[in-house]
């Protein structure tokens, strides 16, 4: 792989790290073996990454974890679960890149609990429907409320270098906080689709980056036809973002609590009264140690190898 080629996948894998703390849960794919391992929902059988020939356009697979991060949105502050991203990225011979997601989407989170539950989100209040809506409040489970920060349409701004640097915006990241709770709904958003807040994470140190040579099964070997890319330890954070207002908060969804929502919570934010903090992350990329080889199958071998590795 020529160092250029090796820098611009690098350089991908460290900055759609950022993403990996933003997403939705779903089902993990097969189980693959050894340095396949983290890459079991890779698309790599999507038409475009199959049509990759090794030459103009390079097929590798991305994958992210984050353990926890945090969101501090007007006064509220929402914790992330741990997350994963897992993506194909198409890499061209002009340096620019194609992110490819899976059929069921790039991004896993699991929900976290919302510090102080419903009381902290709107409890107490003077006015009788929310407080008639506080008094039911008798026990964890009606208290509870978990936060689950999910994408609403594609990433944007995606700058490569970034990735590998420090202080500088990796991509724009549209997402909505989803909030549940039983006397709420299961319809309330911070951030809509129309209107989602817009992150642009950026490196807080630069990472550390390593490389790996396996077999196409998966196995470790110096002489391997594949090489994993590790990129880990950094962390990201933003504060330039705004908040727009909750919306479908309430009985039906039909947002008869989004004021108090907004009233306890800040809402809408302002750029400056927002921050993010993700954790580190470890971040991984596969793909053929000389892709050049394989034109003009390159995504098709690619393929290939991926499912030799499935157990």
């Amino acid at each position: 792989m020529s160092s250029l080629r090796r820098l611009t996948v690098l350089s991908a894998t460290a900055a759609l790290a950022t993403i990996a703390s933003i997403g939705t849960s779903t089902a993990a794919g097969p189980q693959l073996n050894g340095r396949w391992a983290p890459f079991d929902r890779c698309p790599v059988d999507n038409a475009a990454m199959l049509a990759a020939d090794g030459i103009d356009d390079q097929a590798t697979c991305i994958s992210s974890s984050s353990s926890s991060g945090v969101i501090k949105i007007g006064s509220s502050v929402v914790p992330t679960g741990r997350t994963d991203l897992q993506a194909g990225v198409i890499t061209h011979a002009d340096g620019t890149n194609t992110v490819i997601a899976p059929a069921d989407g790039a991004l896993v989170a699991d929900p976290a609990d919302l510090p102080g539950g419903l009381l902290g989100l709107m409890c107490p209040s003077s006015v009788p429907v929310v407080g008639a809506v506080c008094d039911q409040i008798t026990n964890s489970t009606l208290n509870r409320v978990t936060a689950t920060v999910e994408p609403v349409g594609t990433p944007t701004d995606f700058q490569l270098f970034a990735g590998l640097g420090e202080k500088q915006p990796i991509l724009s990241i549209p997402v909505r906080v989803h909030l549940k709770n039983p006397l709420i709904g299961g319809n309330c958003y911070i951030g809509t689709k129309s209107s989602p807040i817009v992150l642009r994470p950026q490196n807080q140190t630069t990472p550390g980056v390593a490389a790996e040579s396996f077999t196409a099964n998966g196995t470790p070997a110096d002489t391997g036809e594949m090489v994993r890319l590790a990129a880990t330890g950094a962390g990201q954070e933003d504060t330039t973002f705004a908040a727009p207002g909750a919306s479908g908060c309430g009985p039906l969804g039909l947002g008869a609590f989004n004021w108090a929502v907004n009233l306890k919570s800040g809402l809408p934010a302002a750029s400056g009264k927002n921050s993010l903090t993700l954790n580190s992350a470890s971040t991984y990329l596969a793909t053929l140690t000389d892709p050049g080889s394989a034109s003009p199958d390159q995504g098709r071998t690619f393929s290939q190898y991926w499912h030799s590795a499935a157990k």
